[in-house]
């Protein structure tokens, strides 16, 4: 594709488009003349015509419908020529709008889009897809948006609702299901590494497939990635945010739920879709394929007995950086006559009681672990190294998630295309400002922490959170209380000086000053992983998280060599990560793209 500018990023204002809008338009009428021009130009493959329906600015996101990969076009020249090239091979036909989704959206008063969904067919499958509209000066509307996402693989539809198995079943199903958790007759089309939401997701997603996944989980029970954390540990994200592929949380549900509940919907959810599972069991190595097959994976079980799988893709889900503890490398560390931990290993308050705690970080988990320490008579001090975003719970989850996920909100399925059909790029622009908004909102609790000290910012260029959880997986703290807590001298808060070294007692910072401690906790996150891999092919792994040129992330639900110049050398190896609404939505990508591969 030749080089072509990309244009200049701005939200779609009124002013802008030099538009003005009647509220009472018939949204649609208007979708429905726009789609049709649209659908006749795609089925014909006339990729003038579909450039001609776009704005200027406009982007087009594809999740596999059209390419195959995860792709965001920016700027009409760019997307007209990514339609000519992609047209011919996609063959998209039978397109479809959905007039039960078409509404007017306005998400300010000076931003105006009609928003419409649709459906259609390409020769590898079924696709969906969402447009918005924005006025123009001249009363016509263009598309500012486009979004195209692979829903179902052609003859080979999940096997769920009316799809399921119809036939009695005769046979003893103890022992049946024993043979095919333990792999007696056959391979594992995918072996799946880590337990977690990430893992029992994409293995729900495979099964429903009719591919069977071994998922390993070193923990002794699925779950205890969420029970083995400190006891105090919630969610701080919604029930009706997190609800999980062909199994919702109950309509009974809290809606945020302790760490402890969520691992026993875990072990509940992998027992009732029958997803294979080994626990106390670990991968020790990841290498080049033998007997006709891209990997050989090596698993030993708690028993000392060694597996070994040969498979033609491997799904690494083990958490954001793989489940490896990220401790700081502070000069002394051997001097110090206290107790070091990581917040993985932190349980709770009382275990440290009559002591002085430090902790090492100021996100989401040191947040917490503070605020325990308090609610115990703890004596607990925050060391801040770098500012953070801070936002609460009650006013921020509302705008963060734009209404999609509440109890009157739309069906899951619908939220996610909705919230997966904003690039990146432009949520940035939308979200610098909802931070804005949200500030004014939360404008105490900012206030009172700027005045003991607390160092904040607000995301990447004042885009919030969003940003920082693509690029990072953290960064912030969606505050539940324990912003409080600091402003009231509860947690007390040192974040005036770097550290320097450790002491005997405590803390040496660069200015001079000391901190005494007796336990000192790193709630310093989690480092990638490639351990599992032979180092040779280290650099052909892309980052797991931030984002490409494009606006996409590296590796989430994609392979980890990404679009990366050495790909092919770790082709079949993929990267399933995220929070549960990310893994939701995301893990039937990796399904139908790794299910399209063993075919």
């Amino acid at each position: 594709m030749p080089a072509v500018a990309k244009p200049v990023r701005s939200l779609p204002t009124l002013q802008k488009l030099g538009a003005t809008v009647n509220r009472d338009l018939d949204a649609q009428a208007i979708a429905k003349e726009w789609f049709l021009v649209f659908a006749d130009a795609m089925s014909s493959g006339d990729h003038i015509t579909v450039a001609n329906l776009l704005v200027e600015d406009a982007f087009w996101r594809d999740l596999l419908a059209l390419t195959w990969d995860f792709h965001t076009y920016e700027g009409r020249d760019i997307i007209q020529q990514f339609i000519a090239d992609q047209l011919p091979n996609i063959g998209p036909s039978r397109f479809r709008i959905r007039n039960d989704l078409t509404q007017l959206y306005v998400p300010y008063e000076d931003i105006v889009c009609i928003q419409a969904f649709f459906d259609f067919e390409t020769t590898v499958g079924y696709a969906s897809g969402i447009f918005r509209l924005v006025p123009l000066a001249d009363g016509s509307w263009r598309a500012h948006t486009v979004f195209t996402n692979l829903e179902d693989l052609r003859d080979f539809p999940e096997k769920t609702g009316a799809l399921r198995d119809h036939e009695p079943y005769h046979k003893e199903w103890v022992e049946s299901r024993e043979r095919e958790h333990e792999f007696f007759d056959m391979e594992p089309g995918v072996v799946i590494i880590g337990g977690g939401q990430s893992g029992l997701t994409v293995a729900a997603r495979l099964k429903a497939l009719g591919i069977n996944a071994l998922v390993v989980e070193r923990n002794k029970r699925i779950g205890d990635n969420w029970r083995n954390r400190y006891a105090t540990l919630c969610t701080h994200s919604t029930v009706w945010y997190d609800h999980f592929p062909y199994m919702p949380f109950p309509s009974s549900w809290p809606v945020y739920r302790s760490a402890a509940k969520l691992g026993d919907w875990l072990e509940a959810y992998a027992h009732s879709l029958e997803l294979n599972v080994w626990t106390s069991a670990e991968v020790v190595s990841v290498e080049p394929g033998t007997q006709g097959k891209k990997w050989s994976v090596k698993v030993v079980r708690d028993d000392g007995r060694e597996c070994v799988f040969q498979v033609n893709h491997v799904v690494f889900a083990s958490g954001i950086g793989g489940g490896l503890p990220n401790i700081p490398n502070i000069p002394c560390q051997a001097e110090f006559k206290g107790q070091i931990l990581h917040s993985s290993q932190y349980k709770r308050a009382t275990d440290h009681l009559g002591k002085k705690v430090v902790v090492i970080g100021a996100c989401t988990s040191a947040h917490d672990i503070c605020a325990d320490c308090v609610d115990h008579g703890v004596d607990v001090t925050m060391v801040q190294r770098s500012s953070t975003y801070i936002m609460s719970v009650k006013e921020g989850m509302l705008r963060l998630t734009g209404g999609l996920y509440f109890e009157n909100g739309p069906p899951t399925d619908v939220a996610d295309r909705i919230n997966a059909s904003f690039p990146n790029f432009f949520l940035k622009l939308m979200h610098q400002r909802m931070v804005k908004d949200l500030a004014e909102a939360d404008k105490d609790i900012l206030d009172g922490l700027r005045r003991v000290g607390f160092k904040l910012n607000f995301g990447d260029e004042g885009s919030g959170p969003l940003q920082l959880i693509l690029k990072r997986g953290g960064g912030f703290y969606f505050d539940v209380g324990a912003s409080q807590k600091i402003i009231d001298g509860e947690i007390k808060l040192k974040s005036n000086s770097s550290i320097a070294r450790f002491t005997p007692h405590g803390l040496l910072f660069e200015d001079g000053s000391t901190l005494d401690a007796e336990v000192v906790i790193f709630a310093t996150g989690r480092t990638a992983y490639l351990r599992l891999l032979p180092n040779y092919l280290h650099d052909a792994v892309q980052p797991i998280w931030g984002l490409d040129d494009e606006g996409e992330l590296h590796s989430v639900a994609r392979e980890v060599g990404g679009r990366g110049p050495q790909a092919a050398k770790v082709a079949g190896l993929w990267s399933m990560s995220g929070n549960m609404a990310v893994c939701r939505f995301h893990s039937k990508h990796v399904a139908l793209r790794e299910w399209f591969c063993l075919s």
